[in-house]
């Protein structure tokens, strides 16, 4: 039977055995079955003096004896080239509560066990670039930092629960399952990133529900097999150095992007790495009858030319924008874009060129005072889930720094596919007003006229209030001037008011045609010709419009 190392101590050797059967290897100074702690806060080693949670927690500044430590080259010895399994055993790296000195160096290696760390300590950083693997599980654990570009695994890779203050690095990494980093805790790296995932791809789901994070959460180009949850994530920052909180441009989802809040119900007391379920929220009371912990951020958020297959889900969540930062959802595309928050973002939301099937939001989570970018924002229909006013609407549209006459046609064009075609009419005359502002003096002048006179041909019964007044005016004037007859040998019945209808409606004849008033009654006639030609066609086009639907 192979032997360990002579130069291993006890601790090595009992490990070297429990690696050949496949069993856990616990080294916890407590006994019963082992409590997964959270972590301290991110960027911190330790947790404060005051908040201690006995001898097995990895987190405090406890420190642990040599019949708790096993160093970093006897595990990789043990992973790279490893004794056979004991008769009718498989093997497998388990194991609980030690304190692991030394470089822990495993790139490029080929590990073909199973590998499960939990409430160890890491001395030195975890080394795992260009490694491949079946299943990673370290969780609950405090290690420096962990360094895995172009890991792959055909399994999982669970971080959860974890205590990072150097920060993670998965950039090209290719994951077999699943990637799980609920509740860790990771602080940045010497360039602001606490996690740098660029062109990450997982099979399957990324979970990173309630993570803690000071620095950048970068996810650019990754590609996620599944849903990718932030539920209840916090996500700070670390300022000028690098003002990103969550940069994940060009990311594909395959079916869900959960910036959200989560349901303490369904964390509070769990034992697991997963809350009380994992995946979709396992809590079926009403939304108002449990607390919740919101999504949070501070710094930039960049979602721009993400590509989500099934939705994505931005409700109770806040946006702590400062100067110069913004939310950015430019020409991304998803069937489904919820944008519920109970408060509004404090900075820009920028939605130019993004193509979506059903907007489903509400008045009170978007940004006022010109700070929602609408720029070629296309969309199919509007699922607002409270009222959404008209007028608050228009607004929204009208919140852009320039006028974007698109952004009116776009909600236009969804409030007619909704049958609401009044209101589009409305949209439509507000564009209209709102154009008049860009315009030269001469230009704003005309404006206001046929705002006046028309409503820019959206308000129908406005022209025909006009040319009512046009009629009344002129029956007025010809009661008292009384034209003489064309031909004074023919008589004809005089009729102010059918005489001044004739003028006011066009193609119209009511047989008042054989008068020939003076000078100044030629003028007022030409005058009520003039104004029946652009009234008239203006009512009746406007009539026309009530009576076409569909």
């Amino acid at each position: 039977m192979e032997q360990a190392p002579d130069d291993w101590t006890d601790t090595e050797r009992g490990l070297w055995e429990a690696f050949r059967h496949g069993e856990v290897y616990d080294l916890r100074a407590g006994s019963g079955q082992a409590a997964l702690h959270r972590p301290a806060p991110a960027g911190l080693a330790v947790r404060p003096e005051d908040d201690r949670h006995g001898p097995d927690d990895p987190f405090t500044a406890e420190e642990w004896g040599p019949e708790r430590t096993v160093r970093a080259e006897a595990i990789a010895r043990l992973l790279l080239h490893g004794p056979e399994a004991a008769p009718g055993k498989v093997t497998a790296l388990k194991l609980t509560g030690a304190r692991i000195t030394g470089e822990f160096t495993l790139a490029g290696g080929r590990i073909g066990c199973y590998v499960e760390f939990q409430l160890c300590r890491f001395e030195r950083k975890l080394l795992l670039s260009e490694a491949t693997a079946g299943t990673l599980r370290i969780v609950s654990c405090l290690l420096p930092r962990l360094e895995g570009s172009r890991l792959a695994t055909e399994g999982d890779v669970h971080l959860a629960r974890c205590g990072i203050p150097g920060g993670v690095r998965l950039t090209d990494a290719r994951i077999g399952t699943d990637l799980l980093l609920n509740q860790s805790a990771i602080g940045p790296d010497a360039y602001g990133r606490a996690v740098s995932a660029d062109g990450i791809t997982v099979n399957q789901d990324c979970e990173a529900e309630r993570l803690d994070l000071l620095g950048e959460l970068s996810l650019r180009s990754a590609r996620i097999g599944g849903r990718l949850s932030l539920r209840g994530g916090s996500l700070r920052a670390v300022g000028a150095h690098n003002p990103n909180a969550l940069n994940a441009a060009r990311i594909t989802v395959g079916h869900t992007l959960y910036l959200s809040g989560s349901e303490d119900a369904n964390w509070t007391g769990s034992r697991t790495v997963y809350g009380s379920g994992y995946g979709e929220s396992t809590f079926t009371g009403d939304y108002a009858a449990t607390t919740h912990t919101p999504f949070r951020s501070w710094g930039k958020i960049r979602l721009s030319d993400g590509r989500f297959d099934n939705a994505v889900l931005i409700t109770a969540a806040e946006f702590h924008l400062g100067e110069g930062e913004e939310l950015t959802l430019s020409r991304i595309q998803t069937p489904e874009l919820r944008f519920t928050c109970d408060t509004p973002p404090t900075g820009p939301v920028s939605l130019a060129r993004a193509r979506i099937g059903n907007l489903v939001d509400a008045p009170s989570a978007w940004p006022t005072a010109h700070r929602v970018s609408l720029t070629g924002f296309s969309y199919e229909s509007l699922r607002p889930t409270e009222p959404f006013p008209l007028e608050r609407r228009i607004a929204w549209v009208d919140s852009g720094q320039e006028f974007r006459p698109e952004a009116y046609e776009q909600l236009a064009a969804a409030l007619r596919r909704d049958g609401a075609d009044e209101d589009a009419r409305t949209v439509l005359y507000a564009k209209q007003r709102r154009r008049r502002r860009t315009l030269p003096l001469p230009g704003r002048l005309w404006g206001h006229l046929q705002d006046a006179a028309v409503g820019y041909g959206y308000r129908p019964g406005r022209a025909a209030a006009w040319l009512v007044l046009a009629w009344v005016l002129g029956t007025a004037y010809f009661a008292a001037h009384e034209p003489a007859p064309v031909k004074a040998d023919e008589h004809v019945e005089w009729n102010p008011a059918l005489y001044t209808a004739g003028k006011v409606l066009p193609l119209i004849d009511l047989g008042q045609n054989g008068w020939n008033p003076d000078t100044t009654g030629q003028w007022i006639a030409t005058a009520l010709v003039l104004t029946g030609w652009v009234l008239a066609t203006t009512a009746v086009a406007g009539v026309t419009r009530l009576l076409q639907r569909g």
